[in-house]
């Protein structure tokens, strides 16, 4: 079908703001959002940062939150509410206008969030906070919508499926409207542990902001991060039938599994290069007309080195001129909401011409020769851009944006 899929739009909730405007803006200015957790006492973790949400989001959420609703929600999912509410509103969406029998909500889900950090949960709500698909219900139900409404889970990746599985539906004529995206916070003492077991995470605790340094030669692991991010997908002739700004076209995507370690990728980035090559492919693009690729750029020695030597395999020469970067370096890693949150980064990155950088990019690795646009954004005019996602179990997507015109 030749119905195009294009994002009418966005919103995200991440350690450098309480929605998109802000966060962009510290983006383009490469702040860091990793800071000492506070979320819980960490004296006795290996790792004692991350990237938290600024406090005024529990007043934000106060604020458009109803209380009795509130108590049956957890944070993460209070998140995900309130990041898709103001993705709604901040984009003149009425439902009035649209069959709500056709719009729909999927969103990547790891998990609830209802942790030891989460405060509030009792035998009354316990059920109803560990829900996951009590995530994207709780947005139907606020706009009455009635299309398919589910979760998806697939690690680091989910985020970046559930804004796949909204173009099929759309470019399948079954959706004129999706709302996709997802919402994470692993930030509590078991879960960092955890990872401190596997030695996945940073523990430069002396100097939070320059912990996430992705592609960089002392890079030590990465840095938690929560948030959220919400995209909404549109069919192009339902967007001009109510005239709504357009602001760029999800292309196509590729799923792809490894099929090789639980939570190692492949050697060599193989399979990294394999979820590319596919979504170049199934988009019908040149890789000439790639200009812009945003990692998934963990700050881990592996995920680095091969999503590097992947760029390689899948545009030879090429990859040495074509810009690719890590927000998590700012972000921090947001698990479930790291493929929306990156995919609506892509997404502004398309619409002001400017390319984010990769902060704290102050050590080369001499085996890492891409330019990784490095501490400062860049002014660039995009044509196409590539968005990785590459999760533990070998659950890879990318997804493909383009300048709408």
């Amino acid at each position: 079908m030749n119905k195009k899929v294009v994002v009418t739009g966005f919103n995200m909730l991440t350690a450098l703001g309480l929605d998109w405007e802000e966060t962009w803006e510290n983006i383009k200015k490469g702040k860091s959002g990793v800071k000492n957790i506070s979320l819980f006492d960490a004296s006795e973790n290996q790792t004692q940062i991350a990237a938290e949400l600024p406090s005024g989001f529990t007043e934000k959420s106060t604020s458009i939150i109803k209380k009795r609703i509130a108590k049956q929600m957890t944070r993460v999912t209070q998140m995900s509410y309130v990041c898709a509410v103001e993705a709604i509103e901040k984009h003149n969406i009425d439902f009035d206008q649209l069959d709500k029998k056709r719009v729909g909500v999927i969103l990547g889900v790891v998990n609830t969030g209802d942790s030891s950090s989460e405060i509030g949960t009792t035998a009354k709500n316990l059920i109803l906070k560990r829900m996951n698909n009590a995530m994207p219900a709780w947005i139907g139900m606020k706009y009455n919508i009635e299309g398919p409404n589910f979760t998806t889970s697939s690690a680091c990746s989910s985020s970046a499926f559930a804004i796949a599985l909204g173009y099929d539906n759309i470019k399948s004529g079954r959706a004129d409207m999706m709302i996709v995206g997802g919402a994470d916070s692993i930030i509590n003492k078991e879960e960092i542990a955890g990872f401190n077991e596997i030695y996945a995470l940073s523990v430069l605790n002396d100097a939070p902001e320059k912990a996430s340094c992705p592609f960089s030669k002392n890079r030590d692991g990465f840095v938690i991060g929560e948030g959220a991010g919400m995209m909404i997908l549109e069919s192009e002739e339902s967007a001009k039938a109510r005239g709504a700004k357009i602001y760029a076209e999800l292309v196509d995507y590729a799923f792809t599994n490894e099929s090789y370690n639980i939570m190692a990728p492949k050697p060599d980035g193989q399979g990294m290069a394999d979820t590319m090559e596919l979504a170049i492919s199934n988009a019908g693009i040149s890789k000439d007309s790639v200009s812009y690729i945003n990692a998934h750029g963990t700050s881990t020695m592996l995920n680095d080195m091969y999503e590097t030597q992947a760029i390689k395999k899948v545009f030879g020469e090429k990859a040495h001129n074509i810009p690719v970067s890590s927000t998590k370096s700012m972000t921090g890693h947001t698990i479930g909401a790291a493929g929306a949150i990156e995919g609506v980064l892509s997404v502004l990155a398309i619409k002001d011409g400017i390319i984010p950088p990769t902060i704290n990019y102050d050590e080369p690795d001499v085996e890492l020769d891409l330019d990784y646009v490095p501490n400062n954004a860049r002014k660039k005019e995009l044509d196409v851009v590539l968005s990785n996602s590459f999760a533990f179990g070998g659950h890879n997507a990318t997804l493909v944006f383009k300048n709408y015109n």
